[in-house]
């Protein structure tokens, strides 16, 4: 049975918060960076002849895509989730240093 794969991207708000929503922001950026962790891991160690799909946005329907485009989706993603982490980790440590 092929496994499909949820692809996860960053909302359209990407970007640094106010700092009153830093705290949730960072941690909801921390789970999203393991999850996506987690689907490269997955589509690095699929075998080449195995199928993957795309979930449709808002919906629960499924169309075949590509392992290696999926992959550097993913890949693509996960660097700018992890972007975005250290933004708000830089700008944390820059408002304690003042």
């Amino acid at each position: 049975m092929e496994m499909p794969f949820r692809e996860t991207r960053p909302e359209n708000g990407a970007g640094l918060v106010p700092a009153d929503n830093s705290a949730p922001h960072k941690e909801d950026l921390s789970s999203k960076i393991k999850e996506q962790k987690i689907v490269v891991d997955e589509l690095s160690n699929l075998k080449k002849h195995r199928k993957v799909y795309r979930q449709q946005q808002n919906s629960n329907i499924f169309f075949l895509a590509d392992r290696t485009e999926m992959l550097s989706e993913s890949k693509n993603i996960l660097d700018e989730l992890k972007k975005e982490y250290q933004e708000i980790e830089n700008s944390e440590k820059n408002k304690t240093k003042k």
